[in-house]
């Protein structure tokens, strides 16, 4: 499982990345805006992500935002969101307004901070990347 995760906090960045570096590559990105260009890039190479962890609150450029262009990305490679890169959100919004935008925005899940790892896995677990 190739994983990105995108995380502005040097502390929650390196967490998850302890959590999901058992189950392959783990690459990271600390905004949005490097985050669009790496699963660009993963594309164009036939390199896809199969993972990412995205925070919502992150300078230059959102979580949120991010997942709206990487979606569309996806979609002018004929991918669908639903065979494209799974997308967890993790963010300490545990508002209804905020886990309603970003499943309209096509994520995959949506975990609270702090990240437990047991309920991380059990989100991967839910999109069948690990057993």
């Amino acid at each position: 499982m190739k994983t990105l995760i995108v995380e502005d906090d040097f502390i929650s960045r390196q967490l998850l990345e302890q959590y999901l570096n058992q189950y392959g590559p783990c690459h990271t990105a600390e905004n949005g805006i490097d985050a669009v260009d790496a699963i660009k890039e993963g594309l164009e190479w036939d390199q896809p992500y199969d993972l990412i962890c995205m925070d919502i609150m992150m300078p230059e450029l959102d979580g949120q935002n991010a997942l709206r262009e990487i979606r569309a990305f996806e979609e002018s490679k004929g991918i669908s969101s639903t065979r494209g890169v799974k997308v967890i959100m993790t963010t300490a919004l545990n508002e209804i307004a905020s886990v309603k935008e970003a499943y309209l925005s096509l994520c995959d899940g949506y975990l609270v901070k702090p990240i437990r790892k047991e309920r991380l896995f059990e989100e991967i677990r839910k999109l069948q990347l690990i057993m």
